[in-house]
């Protein structure tokens, strides 16, 4: 990953180091799917630093301790550890327990594959934190990519661990902010092209990092080659998370093609009501798919419920790639034919996104009001792309991922739209769009095109 993009994770590098300057014993845990960044965000953390980085295998634990001996034998200059390497976790602990009257890091990363080789692990861990580590000065990562794994063995009201971490760092992908200004420093990408490229290829870092200087569409053409990693990396991901994975498959493809009420991927899947509701629910709480209600509503009583996939990547992969995989190995001309014709539809539900994440911008530097709720609106055929208020204001916005745009026309539906929300605040309305047709001063109005996003995003 290069410094360039891996430099936004401030906020975490912030966490650790604060943690890391005081004496207490500290047990983080930083977790996320895989692909985010997680052991890229240690490896930073440590340099320069007293501390081990051990990334633990899918192999026998036999194996898994004489790599952590050795690692170990080679930082703390023990000939005897070498020579000797640990049999027993308990060992492990009670070592380390002596060797931490002064600060040091011990990351132990993917832990779900220890936990996989010894069940009894948390129960180890937590009786040797209890009664010897907490006060040390010892200070331990935990890190995982199976989100389903880690929550079970540390979140977990039934884990040993429950309740026993410092912090925790869940990593998730860079916003678009982050993706624009790495595409625009390092490969010249103007802010139209890092729209389309966010799009396709999310925040992921991995994801990103695969892009190249060519066009939107030769990049696309590289996911559909069937050897390239991006071609099969989200059943991968997924396989390593769920049970009956197939299953899951069907909701996510559904959901990608526009299906997004749960009566309609039940309708689309012909997969059962309780079944489909535990998938979404399943889903959620790994966080492949988000469910929103008009942002008016109380989130957990509104029945207007609606299901999205949460990265733009997995979004891509089903609505195009894992409908037409046997299709795409054969001749791929028609799924790209495919992309290219609807790719601006396509791209108009990232941009909202986009301008959900100026709309922050702006009230950052105080240039919008300090709203409390952002989110879509909707009531009956009547949609209002994002809505934003606090007690005394109220702000209503269309994002339109279209040239030439009709300020005067859009803004009079805006204006009637916003009739059906409470009317006893300050008004104020925003389009976005890459370009106007013309435009009208309003004082209550406020306009952006792609040149204005660029500056903000940019500043």
């Amino acid at each position: 990953m290069s410094e360039q993009i891996f430099v936004d994770r401030v906020e975490e590098i912030s966490i650790l180091e604060d943690k890391y300057k005081k004496d207490n014993a500290e047990f983080i845990v930083i977790y996320g799917r895989r692909r985010i960044g997680k052991s890229e965000l240690i490896k930073h953390f440590l340099k320069g630093k007293n501390g081990v980085y051990f990334l633990a295998r899918e192999e026998s634990e036999k194996n898994q301790l004489k790599i952590l001996s050795q690692k170990l034998s080679e930082f703390f200059k023990d000939e005897v550890l070498k020579k000797n390497p640990f049999s027993s976790w308990d060992a492990v602990f009670e070592y380390l327990a002596e060797k931490s009257s002064n600060r040091i890091i011990i990351a132990l990363d993917e832990f779900p594959n220890l936990v996989a080789e010894n069940h009894s692990l948390p129960s180890i861990f937590q009786d040797y934190w209890e009664n010897k580590l907490k006060k040390t000065k010892i200070f331990i990562i935990v890190c995982g990519s199976s989100i389903s794994m880690m929550e079970k063995e540390i979140f977990s009201h039934k884990s040993p661990l429950y309740g026993r971490r410092t912090a925790q760092l869940l990593l998730k992908p860079f916003n678009f902010r982050s993706v624009f200004n790495y595409l625009n420093k390092n490969l010249g990408k103007s802010f139209e092209e890092a729209v389309e490229f966010y799009a396709v290829f999310g925040g992921t870092p991995q994801y990103v990092m695969s892009i190249n200087n060519k066009s939107i569409f030769d990049n696309i053409e590289n996911i559909l080659k069937p050897d390239s990693i991006l071609f099969n990396d989200v059943e991968f991901l997924l396989r390593d998370e769920l049970r009956k994975p197939r299953y899951y498959f069907s909701v996510l493809h559904s959901v990608a093609k526009g299906n997004t009420k749960l009566s309609d991927v039940i309708n689309d899947t012909g997969l059962k009501r309780e079944l489909v509701a535990k998938y979404l629910s399943v889903l959620s709480d790994l966080q492949f798919i988000k469910r929103e209600v008009p942002v008016t509503e109380n989130k957990l009583k509104s029945r207007k419920g609606v299901y999205v996939i949460s990265d733009d990547f997995f979004r891509f992969w089903f609505r195009y790639v894992y409908p037409r995989k046997d299709e795409i190995q054969l001749d791929k001309s028609e799924v790209e034919s495919e992309i290219k014709n609807s790719f601006a539809q396509y791209v108009s539900k990232t941009f909202e996104d986009v301008c959900k994440e100026a709309l922050v911008i702006l009230k950052e530097r105080k240039q919008v009001f300090d709203f409390e709720k952002k989110g879509r609106w909707w009531y009956g055929d009547k949609e209002i792309d994002i809505v934003a208020f606090n007690e005394k204001n109220i702000v209503f916005a269309e994002c339109k991922w279209k040239n030439n745009v009709d300020v005067k026309k859009v803004f009079e539906e805006l204006k009637e739209k916003s009739k059906y929300l409470p009317q006893n605040k300050i008004k104020k309305y925003i389009i976005f769009a890459k370009s106007f047709k013309d435009k009208i001063e309003e004082e209550d109005l406020f306009l952006f095109d792609l040149k204005d996003l660029e500056a903000l995003f940019k500043s």
